[in-house]
């Protein structure tokens, strides 16, 4: 039996389809199940592998399209760079499938795909240069907490290798295949879907028993609702700004409040770090601290280091063309009160291309614009800063998208954070679904770590998460607010907290060993016998 030839396009059409329209921000999430099964149909047809990762590729190709379109609004290059690259990268586990299913047969094959996509999901959520974790499957999950409450042990690794195992499962029932140690093919699948919304439920039901809550303080969160295009970074307009931060931010303030939360960069200017106490645009903010001095107020900012001369110079250094001195630019999360040093944390997750390049992509950097800057030259921090603020809370700082890495989060948990702080700038992708895509992803976060998150966006969505995934007065897009809640502090660490990502480790040593197999009988074959 085969094909017709109008059949591949169309099935690599429908399966990137299927993919999109199960994605966040869509109601359909429950087609993720089937995204795949068009895909390992022109596997199981296909006689030559170049011709299956061009379906492959277009299938990718209009997952990612589809999805992440909006990046165009922020970075044109950026755009073309993600969708391109990243639709490239996911076909590479689907090539070894193939050549491990022609090597050692079906069983084998659908091993590995399991395996050597998760390893691929897990690779890519490392920093190194082209990282893009946005369309990880277990982020399919955002808008539906309440069926993953065992991200607790997994991290969203699990909710992957759910996606992934249950399309393999369904293809073989549907396609006849034979599974091994005799299980019965709909019972299997079945059970491969139930058990783990089962397992939540039991979690949820388990843990969200009333009890008597103690009193907690409260945090204030501020979303200015500030065109980035516009007024954000256009001078003269920095003073009026601020004033209208402390404005919002005392619309709410009570006795209670420990902390009052600002996006990233909402101090618009450009501050040397080693100078912020004598800077003359930080003077209102002194004085509204002075005001408030039980308060943390946690901020970003636009920071940079100018090195002195005879200072060693570090690899992201920029010179600056007038002066010819070197400097680091910095997207920076701070706490300032009115009677405690600053603290500082410099953001580490660089979105590729108008961030970061790879060393090997170098020669691309003149065509990204970073906001305010060049591709690559922002400077980072190896260590996971907690952040302490007034009566207790330690913040885990998130800044932009890094809140989109879940074992980088749990890090700052680790290390004794009892809060999530995101603070970002959604602005930059305009009304669509990118931002709502990225406070989704938030849930997730909370969930992994049972922490809240509180979350500032200049343009939206502001809210407040509690550790289950629910969202608590999310504030809408172009819309000025301040909004104010008690906010608990967790000092319990789930197992995904205590030991990382495990399971992805797990399914990369079973990728490796598949891989090594899998050539040892093919250089195993040539041996002349």
């Amino acid at each position: 039996m085969r094909l017709k030839k109008y059949a591949y396009p169309l099935l690599s059409l429908i399966s990137g389809v299927l993919l999109y329209a199960s994605w966040p921000v869509s109601p359909l999430t429950f087609l993720v199940f089937l995204a795949f099964l068009p895909l390992l149909v022109i596997e199981d047809f296909s006689t030559k592998k170049i011709r299956f990762f061009g379906w492959c590729y277009f299938s990718f190709f209009t997952w990612n399209l589809l999805t992440t379109w909006w990046i165009w609004n922020a970075s044109p290059e950026g755009a073309v760079l993600a969708i391109i690259l990243n639709s490239l990268l996911m076909c590479i586990p689907w090539m070894g499938f193939y050549s491990v299913k022609r090597r050692l047969g079906s069983g084998w094959g659908y091993a590995s795909l399991f395996f050597f996509w998760l390893s691929f999901e897990w690779l890519h959520l490392q920093d190194w240069g082209l990282s893009w974790p946005w369309l990880t499957l277990g982020n399919v999950f955002a808008t539906h907490p309440d069926w993953v409450q065992w991200y607790e042990w997994t991290g969203s690794s699990g909710g992957s290798a759910w996606v992934i195992g249950v399309n393999i499962l369904l293809y073989c029932w549907l396609s006849g295949k034979p599974l091994r140690f005799g299980l019965d093919r709909p019972v299997t699948v079945f059970l491969s879907i139930l058990t783990p919304l089962i397992i939540s439920v039991i979690i949820l039901s388990s843990r969200m028993i009333m009890t008597v809550v103690p009193k907690f303080p409260s945090i204030v969160i501020v979303q200015p609702n500030i065109d980035p295009y516009g007024e954000k970074f256009t001078a003269g307009t920095q003073e009026a700004q601020i004033q209208k931060l402390i404005r919002l931010s005392e619309s709410q303030i009570d006795s209670s409040t420990a902390v009052v939360v600002w996006p990233e960069t909402a101090i618009p200017i450009q501050a040397d770090e080693e100078r912020i106490d004598s800077n003359f645009f930080f003077r209102p903010i002194w004085a509204f601290l002075a005001r408030h001095r039980n308060l943390s107020l946690y901020t970003g900012l636009d920071g940079y280091k100018v090195f002195r001369p005879g200072e060693k110079v570090t690899s992201t250094a920029r010179k600056a063309e007038n002066s010819g001195v070197y400097f680091d630019s910095y997207n920076t999360a701070a706490i300032f009160q009115a009677d405690a040093k600053d603290q500082l944390y410099h953001k580490s997750r660089f979105v590729p291309g108008p961030e970061e390049l790879p060393v090997w992509l170098n020669f691309l950097g003149k065509w990204f614009e970073d906001f305010g800057g060049i591709a690559g030259t922002l400077a980072g921090q190896e260590e996971r800063t907690v952040l302490q603020a007034q009566k207790g809370y330690r913040i885990a700082p998130a800044v932009c998208y890094e809140s989109v890495y879940g074992e980088f989060m749990a890090k700052y948990v680790r290390g004794g954070a009892n809060v999530i702080g995101v603070i970002t700038n959604d602005g930059w992708w305009g009304n669509t679904p990118g931002y709502r895509q990225h406070m989704s992803y938030s849930r997730l976060r909370a969930i992994e770590t049972r922490r809240w998150v509180v979350r500032s966006a200049n343009t939206g969505i502001s809210c407040f998460i509690d550790e289950y995934g629910q969202v608590h007065d999310a504030q809408p897009w172009d819309k000025e607010a301040a909004i104010k809640m008690d906010v608990p502090k967790r000092e319990s660490r789930t197992i995904f907290v205590r030991f990382g990502d495990v399971l992805s480790r797990i399914f990369l040593l079973a990728a490796f060993v598949i891989l090594g197999y899998s050539y040892y009988r093919r250089f195993s074959n040539r041996v002349p016998k």
